[in-house]
């Protein structure tokens, strides 16, 4: 069987083509920055009263424990099935922004933006290209899935920011 330069493109395309995937929620928060952010970068603590248990299992600190440098183990419940994974935490701007990086290159972005009256706006953010049809799968059910994961984080964030605001 011989293909049209037409065909071969488009079976070029489809087997190299790498679907972007990205979800994006934010949530303003009645807490001044540095709480919310505060207890987004403490791994040890923070981080995990802030993580949905329908959505995420195990979170283990291997290295570091608060912000940069952190190395991470953590469960995801995803489609019914618990995956684990490893991360590496950076802070692309320290006290504002912080990256969780997976093994697989899939990137999570926690964004702390100031807002007038003692309040912050947190956006979390996750991108990653997946190659074939697995990339266009998750193309078009990852991004619902994550926001719902999102919002159930940052539902947790401002419950647990709000209560650190009151108690000193």
């Amino acid at each position: 069987m011989h293909l049209g330069a037409a065909d071969s493109q488009r079976l070029y395309n489809y087997r190299v083509a790498m679907p972007s995937i990205r979800a994006s929620e934010s949530l303003e928060i009645a807490a001044p920055s540095h709480v919310v952010y505060d207890i987004i970068a403490d791994y040890r603590e923070g981080h995990p009263r802030i993580l949905p248990p329908e959505y995420f299992g195990r979170l283990d600190v291997e290295a570091g424990g608060r912000g940069a440098g952190t190395k991470i183990r953590f469960e995801m419940k995803a489609f019914g099935r618990t995956s684990v994974s490893t991360a590496t935490v950076t802070e692309p701007d320290p006290g504002r922004e912080l990256l969780e990086t997976l093994e697989t290159g899939i990137r999570t972005t926690f964004l702390v933006e100031s807002l007038p009256g003692d309040s912050s706006r947190v956006t979390i953010t996750t991108s990653y290209t997946k190659p074939g049809l697995r990339g266009w799968v998750d193309r078009l059910l990852a991004p619902g899935y994550l926001r719902r994961v999102y919002r159930a984080e940052l539902a947790l964030l401002a419950r647990v920011a709000t209560h650190r605001v009151r108690a000193a």
